[in-house]
């Protein structure tokens, strides 16, 4: 595996992670010791909208991650210079 694939599937992971565990918390705060009083409920819009530009950030990391992972490594510039002096010099 090449380090630009390592790179992108390390990316991939954490957004993933981090986007399961900050739903859970946000979802699910009582079960975490994190219970909601009425000065919160009013807040809650804001966490909304919040949460969901966060987790669509968390989505396009991801996404630069998977693409990353996914793209094969582009050729060593030694080859390329190599093919274009072989085409230079071979005769039509």
């Amino acid at each position: 595996m090449s380090k630009d694939t390592m790179i992108g599937v390390a990316i991939l992971a954490v957004c993933v992670v981090v986007a399961v565990g900050f739903v859970v918390l946000v979802a699910f705060p009582g079960q975490l010791g994190m219970g909601l009083n009425a000065a919160d409920v009013r807040l809650d819009a804001v966490l909304v909208l919040v949460s969901v530009a966060f987790i669509a950030i968390l989505g396009i990391g991801a996404w630069i991650g998977y693409t990353m992972a996914s793209t094969p490594p582009p050729q060593p510039i030694e080859e390329i210079t190599a093919e274009t002096e072989e085409k230079k010099e071979s005769p039509k």
